[in-house]
């Protein structure tokens, strides 16, 4: 019998009501129990606030605009009823869920209404995906309407949640493979291994159900990107070869993006650090990879860069417009010429080379990577050699370097000692516009003054660290006050709340204790640096980072006597 979404719904009001995870964890557990193999990937994306698994590049395009104008006409209610209860609980779903119990509107009661299933809320987010070409937006806006018409309060809270991706039960992946362990009982490091090879910890979940046998053959699959392993921060060369037993490769770390390459016979895919597809935008970094790589499948990672006709790096935000970019590509490609420098094989041949050591993979690259360069590298036991080789990576044009441990295996989608990034400056953070105010005299009319927020990685919620007018150029802020307004939950003359989607790049001299900010925390001389369009709100850094430096300052100053 399909499962209806309404149980779905109810489950995921459990998780979000409890804060102990192991709780959570069993409440998932015995959910998925219920649900019919065909049905368990979907819903397992829809907990997690996903239309559509992380690998896939089907999109909704639906803007906040439209979903707004569409709870208008569906409930015909007030809408200061939801922005009032948007400002009491700052959560969309929530104030869905109470505009939809005010409706006034004579619906069909539940006993003769249509229920939604799980399968059937798939299928309509897959036509809409799927709807493009003239009249798309009016044939999106029918199926969004057929589909909450149908839905009750509590359905209407979590369909809104996935088509913004805003979720926030605090309910994550790692504990969702802990989940799936529990429920087809089979080890957790099956489930992990098998959910970092296939990018899809719910296709997983339906291996999972037939049994151990069918995870442990899983492996990669060209063309189905992988989530990339990830570099903690150190202070100093020194903290990095401490944590690597005194020997560690250091490599340029250059500002530029990361990308993984997908081969397989002739043809090349690309996809950004946000596992998009950007093939389309980097033809010549295509090209350079099916003239060099002699594979016939491989998974390889690397970094592009652009640079200026004497060779060297130029500002990140110039890259970006690379990878926006699907028309006009080669004239844009004259203007913003691109390196591409590897630094890693995870598949070749259809050899998994992940749990292969560093230095043995980085060998593997060089005699496979053709006449496409490799990321500068020194393998060194000595302070002496690395800093004199990070103020050469500080005078090429690079942000610094990133030190990896010689015998590291590659763990996707993990952060841990294993990499580290170390940079000369202060590191930036990667913050979230949770709202912005309209700017003065000459910045009248345009959202001008950000406020910032890190993600709390506890419970999934935006934590504002404070505000900044600085960074953006005035072309860059007409451009972001066009996104915001399409984000816009609520709005007076002066501010606007919006969905936090947007990725910044923030620059600042310190970190101040404030009571002004739920975080208790602020920036001082916060600066917007880059708008990080290649990262996700997931990939914005935590508050529990930010502590960490906060706390960190004090090795080096004192403490206010009231602290």
């Amino acid at each position: 019998m399909p499962t209806l979404f309404k149980t779905l719904a109810e489950t995921l009001e459990k998780v979000e009501a409890t804060k102990k995870r192991l709780q959570t964890v069993n409440t998932i557990a015995e959910f998925l129990k219920i649900l019919e193999t065909d049905e368990l990937e979907p819903a397992i994306n829809m907990i997690l606030g996903r239309a559509f698994p992380k690998w896939s590049q089907k999109t909704l395009d639906v803007s906040w605009t439209i979903l707004n104008a569409i709870l208008r006409r569906i409930t015909q209610v007030d809408w200061n009823v939801f922005t009032e209860a948007f400002s009491s609980t700052g959560d969309i779903g929530t104030a869905t869920k109470t505009l939809f119990e005010k409706t006034q509107v004579k619906r069909q009661t539940q006993l003769i209404q249509k229920q939604l299933t799980i399968t059937e809320v798939r299928n309509t987010l897959e036509t809409i995906a799927a709807t493009s070409g003239s009249g798309s937006k009016e044939r999106k806006e029918r199926l969004m309407e057929a589909l909450f018409s149908q839905a009750s309060p509590i359905e209407a809270k979590y369909l809104v949640k996935i088509f913004t991706g805003e979720m926030r039960t605090g309910f994550h992946e790692g504990l969702m493979e802990q989940a799936i362990a529990k429920a087809f009982e089979v080890p957790l490091a099956t489930v992990q291994n098998a959910s970092m090879k296939l990018g899809d910890v719910g296709e997983v979940a339906g291996l999972a159900k037939t049994g151990k046998e069918a995870l442990s053959n899983v492996g990669f699959r060209v063309f189905r990107p992988v989530k990339p392993m990830l570099a903690q921060v150190a202070d100093n060369v020194d903290e990095a070869l401490k944590a690597h037993d005194g020997k560690t490769a250091f490599e340029y770390k250059y500002d530029g993006a990361r990308i993984q390459i997908h081969k397989l016979g002739n043809e090349v895919r690309i996809f950004s650090r946000r596992l998009t597809d950007v093939t389309l935008s980097l033809p010549e970094i295509v090209e350079t990879v099916k003239a060099n790589i002699p594979a016939n499948e491989a998974i390889l990672e690397g970094e592009v860069i652009a640079v200026d006709s004497s060779g060297f790096p130029i500002p990140f935000q110039h890259l970006m417009r690379r990878f926006k970019r699907i028309h006009g590509v080669a004239d844009t490609a004259e203007r913003i010429p691109l390196k591409l420098q590897l630094f890693d094989v995870l598949y070749l041949n259809c050899e998994n080379l992940i749990g292969l050591p560093y230095t043995k993979r980085r060998e593997i690259l060089a005699e496979n990577a053709g006449k496409i360069p490799l990321t500068k590298q020194i393998v060194t036991s000595k302070t002496e050699m690395a800093n004199s080789f990070l103020q050469e990576a500080i005078n090429a044009g690079h942000e610094g370097l990133m030190a990896k441990k010689p015998h590291s295996l590659y763990t996707p989608g993990t952060r841990g000692k294993r990499w580290f990034k170390i940079k000369t400056v202060l590191e930036p953070l990667d913050l979230v516009i949770t709202a912005a105010e309209y700017g003065y005299g000459r910045r009248h009319g345009w959202l001008s003054n950000y406020y910032l927020a890190a993600r709390d990685a506890e419970t999934g919620e935006f934590v504002d660290l404070g505000k900044t007018f600085k960074g953006l150029t005035d072309a860059e802020i007409i451009e972001m006050t066009k996104r915001l307004k399409e984000l816009a939950v609520s709005e007076n003359r002066w501010r606007v709340i919006v969905v936090p989607k947007i990725v910044v790049e923030v620059a600042y001299n310190e970190i101040q204790k404030s009571p002004t900010y739920n975080s208790q925390m602020a920036l001082r001389f916060a600066r917007i640096t880059q708008i990080r369009d290649d990262k996700a709100p997931e990939d914005a850094d935590t508050i529990q980072k930010v502590r960490e430096i906060y706390e960190k300052q004090f090795k080096k100053k004192g403490r206010y006597k009231t602290e």
